[in-house]
């Protein structure tokens, strides 16, 4: 069969990686695709933007693929698997009714509501002035969001009233986020260890996958500005099965039940951010798509071929597949561009690719990659994700470090800590 996927970062190349190995598979098509993708088997890249809705129906009129798997959330958040379910062509991922879920953090908070999942209290404000008496009636430790998509980094985490102000200003006034901040979503701050859920849905069932946790925060012990994610690794010891039980039953299962109730047919990826607090776990957030990086680890542990699974989702009949893992643990390390995720410089030569791929038990993902004068650049802010299996969390820890030591390109920055919470569990 020949497949389409639709992306460009680390999670697409990671699922390059795992579509590839499908012996269903007698073609990848990826638009547009990066430089690590174009080299993985079966692969042929064509360069249409994943931002263009026409070029992308086009492409698949043009294609005719037998099945087309939507990596980010954009394609989906504009309505693309609507566009291909009219043509007949099978597609993984959620209609745009189901994208909203990810698409506006106002739909998910009051679906959230109206279906009694546990998440943080919250005001929903389209006017400055309302959004500042709201933080100044209630001092205290407030998470700002923006409501629409900004590639990870609308969530501004702010300690008492003045630092609120600031991020209000930010989003609402300045446009930081450009039209994704035409409404905020103003939240209590949570307590307690974050961790990433991510299942599979058919509309109906839902499929878990394994549980991971991602780095969020740009520098080590968690510091520095918001990013689209530093590193994850998998398993994350806090989403042990019996929290996993929970919140299974808690907010996957009525997501899924709340949202078939409301005409909202869901089959795709749900991924919930899951604050693991005193009380129990509470949604942070929900994305429609596999996250990046946590999309590496897992893909790296995932025995499975992913392509059945995906075909039964769309189907709704994902009841008759099942998961194995690898039941070692894995780590990735994003390794980004100077300034990221602040501005950063393009076109820096990569070295070193070809002596990590040599290593045991790695593999590094590209995502801002491409080619020029047949050499590897950077071309956006993370640049790789250098991802490792190992008989232990120490192990797998102790190889990706080793890994990304002998790539280098000029600027490269990235965490020493990822995984420290796992580790931390160790002593």
């Amino acid at each position: 069969m020949r497949v389409l996927l639709i992306g460009s970062g680390g999670r697409e190349h990671a699922l390059a990686w795992k579509i590839s190995k499908s012996p269903e598979v007698t073609e990848l098509i990826c638009a547009p695709g990066n430089a690590g993708i174009a080299l993985e088997p079966k692969v042929t890249i064509l360069p249409v933007a994943t931002a263009d809705l026409e070029q992308l129906v086009d492409l698949a009129k043009e294609q005719k693929p037998d099945l087309v798997v939507v990596g980010p959330e954009q394609p989906l958040a504009i309505g693309l698997v609507d566009r291909l379910d009219e043509l007949g062509i099978k597609t993984f991922g959620p209609k745009l009714k189901g994208a909203q879920l990810e698409g506006s953090k106002v739909f998910a908070k009051e679906l959230m509501q109206r279906h009694k999942i546990p998440t943080a209290d919250f005001g929903v404000f389209s006017q400055f002035d309302q959004a500042l008496d709201f933080v100044k009636a209630k001092p205290g430790d407030w998470v700002v969001k923006a409501d629409g998509l900004a590639a990870g980094k609308g969530v501004l985490m702010c300690s008492g009233v003045e630092q609120a102000e600031q991020a209000l200003k930010q989003v609402m006034l300045d446009r930081a986020f450009g039209d994704a901040g035409e409404r905020v979503v103003i939240e209590s701050t949570l307590l307690g260890e974050e961790a990433s859920c991510i299942a599979i849905s058919d509309g109906r069932d839902i499929l878990m996958m394994a549980s991971s946790q991602d780095h969020k925060r740009a520098l080590d012990g968690d510091q520095g500005l918001n990013t689209g994610g530093m590193g994850a690794y998998s398993p994350a010891p806090a989403l042990d099965a019996a929290m996993e039980k929970t919140v299974t039953e808690k907010v996957l299962r009525p997501l899924v039940a709340g949202m078939a109730a409301e005409g909202i047919d869901f089959k795709g990826i749900i991924y919930a951010g899951i604050m693991i607090t005193p009380d129990g776990p509470q949604v942070l957030e929900f994305n429609v798509r596999l996250g990046d990086p946590e999309t590496q680890p897992l893909l790296m542990r995932l025995k499975s071929d992913l392509v059945p699974v995906m075909l039964a989702a769309i189907d709704g009949k994902l009841g008759s597949v099942s998961l194995e893992w690898d039941t070692r643990p894995s780590v990735c390390v994003v390794m980004a561009a100077g300034g990221y995720p602040e501005s950063y410089q393009k076109g820096k030569p990569i070295t070193g690719l070809g002596q990590a791929a040599k290593m045991q038990d790695v593999v590094v993902f590209h995502a801002g990659t491409s080619k020029k004068d047949n050499q590897i650049v950077t071309s956006g802010g993370r640049v790789l994700g250098v991802t490792a299996l190992g008989d232990d969390i120490r192990q797998a820890v102790d190889r990706v470090y080793a890994a990304t030591q002998v790539i280098n390109f000029d600027g490269a920055h990235y965490r020493t800590d990822i995984a420290h919470r796992a580790l931390a569990r160790l002593s």
